[in-house]
């Protein structure tokens, strides 16, 4: 089977998926399907590989922090169930994915699971880490394993708990995954330890992860977290502290994301005042109640995230890969062109000397030796200069969104490339510009399916609805039970204590 159809079966196994699972997003897949042919073509993304595995299909949280900052012990009260290991020490070394299952028990399976399935977000993530730490790729177990729980909070989405940041050992690797991880999600936890303020490795974490995204439209998906402020409620200086905080977060520019506090009832200890510590709790349970309202979003969010990437690519293709490689191909055409006119003027000059002081007169055999060696000489140093400028202005060419600009270059400089007739690039032309026209309209489409579907501006629906409703009432109906809501599940286990949690 060729790389071109093992995409093209891989994408029609993803649509079945999704005929059960999401079906809003089925007529996606189709443009997804197109978008990777006119990559292939232009070089931007090798056969086989397709846009839809650079994405999560399903709803993508990423849970962050140092360690001891709480994560473990805020995913088991959300989830209801004691999934990660919580304590003071280091004792996740490894990114786990945690996805939904009809199981009771917790099954545990290894990295390879997720790369080897096109539908997580770590589909072929061990090259990637092969490439950053050489001999690791093979070792992907050492890196990722997915957890299976039987928790409604997790059914229809993906939450992957990160390894905390001052875990020097595999810091290359890490701070990759993570990265990959962080343009994927549709929404991402930053945890703060409020006894520690701005530890080292935060500032790293900051450093190397979130401030890239500052200034991207992603920027809002970020929400900072600030566990453990019960700590700071016998000075009862909650205002200086988040301040504080919000001050240090700015001073990178990170004033986009969403900022909240944090702490968990069953290791909390209250303090004497009781007009302080309620001061805290009514805090701590307004944020909380915000945090779970971005989480129960997170399965229309991921819909029109899919959706406009498609749109964001088409864009991207024309608005920024066709103009740079146009740019470093023009200066690579213009530069050989200029040497081969040089060269072909230096071997004419050449020629002519040696014809001269042979009183213009050579023999047929000399004559035609004389052509041969110019030919094979100016070939020869032709295809040297082509490829040593090809390099040259490959520089700045990597991977970006759309793909490989760096790959996408070199189709474009094969010696059997002219650099005197083509002027765009390979794959490049009005007939794929119009097609990029078409899969943005039919963006819009879907988009404008998916408003229908989920606002009424007119309330025209809500009249429907609402006549309906008393032609035929509810008792007529089969009773449906309700989905469990991530706020409800929590608010549950904070109220009833479903089990003693620690700190992570």
């Amino acid at each position: 089977m060729s790389r071109k159809n093992y995409a093209q079966n891989r994408l029609a196994r993803l649509k079945e998926h999704l005929q059960h699972e999401n079906s809003d997003l089925m007529e996606a897949v189709d443009s997804y399907s197109e978008m990777d042919l006119i990559a292939w073509r232009m070089g931007l993304l090798p056969r086989g590989i397709s846009y839809a595995n650079h994405i999560s299909w399903w709803p993508l949280v990423s849970i962050l922090g140092t360690f001891s900052a709480g994560k473990s012990s805020f995913i088991n009260t959300w989830l209801g169930k004691d999934v990660q290991r919580s304590g003071n020490q280091a004792v996740d070394d490894r990114f786990t994915v945690l996805s939904y299952g009809p199981d009771k028990k917790v099954k545990t399976l290894p990295g390879q699971a997720l790369d080897s399935d096109p539908r997580f977000p770590f589909y072929q993530i061990s090259k990637d880490i092969e490439s950053v730490s050489p001999g690791d790729g093979n070792r992907i177990d050492k890196f990722l394993q997915m957890k299976v729980v039987s928790s409604e909070v997790l059914r229809g989405k993906l939450v992957i708990d990160s390894p905390g940041f001052d875990a020097d050992e595999q810091r290359k690797s890490t701070l990759r995954l993570t990265k990959h991880i962080v343009r994927l999600s549709d929404l991402v936890l930053v945890f703060f330890d409020a006894r520690h303020p701005e530890s080292g490795a935060m500032q790293d974490t900051l450093k190397h992860l979130v401030e890239e995204h500052v200034d991207s439209m992603d920027s809002e998906k970020f929400i900072y977290i600030l566990n453990q402020i019960d700590t700071s409620a016998a000075d009862n200086n909650l205002e200086d502290i988040v301040a504080s905080w919000r001050s240090s977060l700015a001073q990178r520019g990170l004033s986009a994301g969403k900022f909240y506090v944090y702490f968990n009832d069953e290791i909390a200890v209250p303090v004497e005042d009781k007009n302080v510590w309620s001061t805290y709790k009514h805090k701590r349970d307004q944020d909380h109640k915000l945090i779970m309202g971005h989480l129960d979003e997170l399965n229309t969010v991921r819909t029109y995230r899919i959706v406009g990437n498609l749109k964001l690519l088409a864009n991207d293709i024309e608005g920024d890969a066709i103009p740079r490689l146009k740019v470093a191909l023009g200066k690579w055409r213009n530069s050989v062109r200029i040497t081969d006119l040089v060269l072909l003027a230096l071997i004419g000059l050449i020629a002519l000397i040696v014809w001269f002081k042979t009183g213009f007169v050579l023999a047929t055999w000399k004559l035609l030796a004389l052509l041969v060696g110019a030919a094979g000489s100016f070939l020869g140093v032709h295809y040297l200069v082509r490829r040593g400028f090809a390099s040259l202005y490959n520089k700045g060419l990597g991977d970006e969104d759309v793909g490989d600009l760096g790959a996408a270059f070199d189709k474009n400089t094969r010696w059997f490339r002219s650099v005197w007739l083509r002027r765009n690039p390979v794959g490049w032309s009005t007939g794929v510009r119009r097609k990029l026209d078409r899969i943005r309209n039919k963006t819009e489409q879907m988009i404008e399916f998916l408003n229908s579907k989920n606002s009424d501006p007119s309330g025209r629906l809500s009249d429907v609805l609402g006549s309906t409703s008393k032609v035929k009432s509810l008792s007529d109906s089969p009773e449906v039970p309700k989905p469990v809501s991530s706020t409800q599940t929590v608010e549950k286990n904070l109220d009833n204590g479903s089990g003693k949690h620690k700190v992570d």
